[in-house]
């Protein structure tokens, strides 16, 4: 039996993982965390999607509380401005859009009306989601779906607070070694103790100490797709009212992102050193700042793709150490906290877990790629004609699974989602039609809807969500 755990590294990524595994096995499990005050964290993760509340329910942390000690904020959806063309902006919200009829979803009858001559208005008229967003509304309620953004270093702070009190025990110190028997059999500290276990967990971040240095499972490049490899993150005073969305805004050679917090607003910049200099990139973040900046820009280098392997023998990589894709749609920490899941789910009574391993590395890979095409998506089909950049992101060979789905839904407008794609069927509607992907036909069977009902039908819809969005509260209070 499995009887303890080591995690090397802490941050988001070990401080979910010890607070998840200390709450699921209790004292049947010893859970030690290794971390050194010396080696900082990357701490860019402040926005999540909506998957994290089951994160947080599983550990039955108060939402309220969690708000308070991370100074979070609630997050209605991604406003992307500037990526389809300069000057224009749609949002990718969380809620639902339209109401499906009979066989079919939503869209095949709004764009049916729109090929039509019809007054179906924009898609955002039949979202609640988008509208409350900017609107600056909100209310927990069911028609209403939320993430939040909050500042990823105090959620590391809460977590450790939680896992230390449900018995994890915190060792600081700096990992000089690994030792390696086939599988791991200890981490070799700077002063000289050995940390030994049954099983350990990789949260090293891009050292990938564990999983890489020294079990050499390899790693997948993906910069031929995302060829985006540096970032700078810089905090600024917070200025002007909260808005319940992240603002993700296209630049000449990336994109920077804005998140608002109850304390600050977190900035970045993600660019691509091929097509532009740090200088240039480091005034371009400046230069949008809503407020103050409180410290330097910090930089951040990075390799998008994957770990080969993400469990191999005694060892699990989670964040960075697994692999490591852009924050564009906030995934880094929804990958953090699906990797804890299903590691739960497939937990090991024993040192035999090949087919285990196996099966986990399947899921992982599949749900990596499945984000992956999504934003490769947002960055290949651009109108942005007259920059480089952007010409060699749209001119580019992309992974056959996006070229299926981009050409059905051009064709036909049809969305098939695969179970393991996070981003469901309203998600891949608002980006492609935001990126300006139109389809040439809808499903015949909108042909048997009368065209005075189908106007009804759009128009009461449109109607509801009007109505609804104005008994919702301010989110200034």
């Amino acid at each position: 039996m499995i009887k303890s755990i080591v995690i090397a590294g802490g941050g988001t990524a070990g401080w979910m993982t010890a607070a998840a595994l200390a709450r699921v096995f209790g004292p049947s499990l010893n859970i030690t965390l290794v971390e050194s005050d010396e080696i900082g964290t990357i701490g860019v993760g402040e926005a999540t999607i909506p998957a994290i509340a089951r994160f947080n329910t599983m550990l039955r942390l108060d939402e309220d509380a969690f708000l308070r000690e991370t100074q979070g904020t609630f997050k209605l959806g991604i406003e992307f401005r500037g990526w389809r063309e300069r000057g224009h902006s749609y949002m990718h919200s969380f809620g639902a859009v339209g109401r499906d009829l009979a066989y079919l979803p939503f869209h095949h009858y709004w764009y049916q009306d729109r090929m039509q001559g019809g007054d179906a208005g924009e898609l955002g008229d039949y979202d609640l989601n988008h509208a409350a967003a900017y609107a600056g509304r909100f209310a927990r309620a069911d028609d209403l779906v939320h993430a939040f953004h909050f500042d990823a270093g105090l959620y590391a702070a809460f977590l450790r607070r939680y896992a230390e009190a449900g018995g994890v025990t915190r060792i600081e110190g700096r990992i000089a070694d690994v030792t390696v028997d086939g599988d791991i059999r200890s981490l070799r500290l700077a002063d000289g103790r050995e940390i030994a276990g049954d099983f350990f967990i990789d949260c090293t971040g891009f050292r990938a100490l564990l999983i890489e240095g020294a079990l050499k499972t390899g790693y997948e490049d993906w910069r031929h797709w995302l060829p985006c490899d540096r970032a700078l993150a810089v905090p600024s005073a917070r200025t002007g009212a909260l808005l319940p969305y992240t603002r993700a805004t296209a630049q000449v050679a990336g994109w920077t992102w804005r998140i608002p917090l109850q304390h600050r607003t977190g900035n970045g910049h993600v660019y691509c050193s091929a097509h532009t200099s740090d200088d240039e990139a480091h005034a371009a973040l400046m230069g949008q700042l809503d407020g103050e900046a409180l410290a330097d820009p910090r930089p951040i280098r990075f390799t998008t793709g994957r770990r080969k392997k993400l469990w191999h023998r005694n060892c699990l990589a989670i964040g960075l150490s697994a692999g490591f894709i852009e924050p564009l749609e906030s995934t880094s920490i929804h990958l953090i906290q699906s990797a804890i899941e299903r590691f739960i789910m497939l937990f090991p009574r024993g040192p035999n877990h090949d087919r285990l391993a196996e099966d986990f590395n399947n899921s992982s890979i599949m749900e990596m790629e499945n984000i992956r095409d999504f934003i490769i998506l947002h960055y290949h089909v651009n109108g942005r004609y007259d920059e480089t950049f952007w010409n060699s992101c749209r001119n580019m060979t992309v992974p056959d699974s996006l070229h299926h789905r981009i050409e059905l839904f051009r064709e036909t407008a049809a969305l098939h989602i695969p179970t393991a794609d996070i981003f469901r069927l309203p998600s891949w509607l608002q980006v492609l039609h935001g990126q300006g992907v139109e389809p040439q036909a809808v499903h015949p069977f909108t042909e048997r809807v009368a065209r005075d009902d189908r106007a009804r039908f759009l128009r009461g819809q449109r109607h509801d969500c009007r109505e609804r969005l104005k008994h919702l509260p301010s989110l200034a209070g």
